[in-house]
């Protein structure tokens, strides 16, 4: 491992020191950076099924969730570069041909806490992702009756939480050829069920293979527009330089872009970082997923890196979607143990050694690594 691998397991310790004893109503115990918003990280030992339950699934609020929404009242607006301009009820949109989309959703920031030198910013661990099955509307299917123009290369999207004092509106942006993908819907149930309030109810903008911060909750409006919005959440918020950067110096603003695919990446989920296990049959376990792409393939090794072994994968194998892995292991003798894993995604990208360092300390996606203490039963 590279010297800077090497300090990166310690920011990855430094990292948990997140409480994760708080109980948010209609969660699971969280570890809890911020009541309010709400900022609440899924502990890595509830990562056990392809979808991840709602109790569990991690959340991220910019500003505060408004006031809870009455789904009678509810009112979608299409408008912009469009020939009807449209209201649209939740009833509406229910009539509407549904799809169902497996999509894993990741916080731009997941992984923060791992970088050095450390940046600002919430000090996500592994846990601001899970992966959920989606079901509503396409958003093709909205613009189309709305008779959105073909000039429009862009759909703005603004939720029904505002901004408070120097924060602004959280508004994003998303090119029309994404917006029109059949994969890309509003959300109006989650593994089955409506969107609980704090997700997003009563319609959520799911990007599929895109940063978390492009799926909009409370969605109030979509607009057909020629230029992206040029607010906060879109310039300088939410980008990336476009050249790596030597780790602690600024980005140069001309030479940032927007955020769009994610990156491959795997992460480990048991046995958990610095954890003691006795000799004898163990699992390692975790999850992959690669943006836009399908997880083809997750290594695991168990010391250090010299050796690498292929570990099993769930199904199914979709883009989008994470699929989860896991290794059997028998070490031979006690001792300490680095277990290292890295994933190999459809389009051929590998997992990095090192992620990029980046002042705002997004797509974290080194290989990830636990340390662990296998001790005579």
């Amino acid at each position: 491992m590279t010297a800077a691998a090497l300090m990166t397991a310690g920011a990855a310790r430094l990292a948990r020191a997140a409480d994760d004893s708080t109980a948010i109503p209609g969660k699971r115990p969280m570890i809890l950076h911020n009541d309010r918003p709400e900022d609440l990280e899924t502990p890595v030992r509830y990562f056990d099924s392809w979808l991840t339950p709602v109790d569990a699934f991690f959340v991220r609020q910019h500003i505060p969730r408004p006031a809870t929404i009455d789904p009678a009242a509810y009112r979608l607006t299409v408008n912009g570069m469009v020939s009807k301009p449209l209201q649209l009820t939740l009833a509406d949109l229910q009539k509407l041909p549904q799809a169902t989309v497996p999509a894993t959703i990741e916080c731009t920031g997941n992984g923060r806490g791992f970088y050095t030198p450390k940046v600002p910013g919430i000090q996500w661990g592994r846990g601001a992702i899970g992966n959920a099955e989606w079901s509503g509307p396409r958003i093709a299917d909205i613009l189309r009756a709305a008779g959105a123009s073909s000039s429009a290369a862009f759909l703005e999207t603004d939720g029904a939480d505002v901004g408070v004092a120097s924060t602004p509106d959280f508004v994003r942006s998303l090119p029309m050829k994404k917006a029109m993908h059949p994969a890309t819907i509003l959300a109006l149930k989650m593994n089955g069920q409506p969107i609980p309030d704090i997700h997003g109810f009563p319609a959520r903008l799911i990007v599929p293979g895109w940063d978390g911060t492009s799926s909009v909750k409370w969605v109030i409006r979509l607009s057909a527009a020629a230029e992206a919005n040029k607010g906060f959440f879109m310039n300088p918020g939410y980008r990336y330089p476009k050249y790596a950067l030597p780790p602690g110096t600024p980005a140069r603003p001309a030479e940032l872009e927007v955020i769009e695919g994610m990156p491959v990446k795997s992460s480990i989920t048991a046995p958990e970082d610095q954890s003691k296990l006795a000799l004898g049959a163990i699992t390692v376990r975790g999850f992959a997923w690669a943006g836009e792409q399908a997880i083809e393939r997750v290594e695991v090794s168990t010391d250090g890196g010299s050796r690498w072994h292929d570990a099993q994968l769930s199904s199914p194998k979709l883009p989008f979607a994470w699929r989860l892995w896991h290794l059997d292991w028998r070490p031979s003798d006690p001792g300490y143990y680095t277990i290292l894993s890295r994933a190999t995604d459809s389009s051929g990208r590998v997992q990095p050694i090192v992620a990029v360092w980046n002042p705002s300390g997004y797509l974290w996606n080194a290989i990830d690594r636990v340390g662990v203490t296998v001790e005579k039963a």
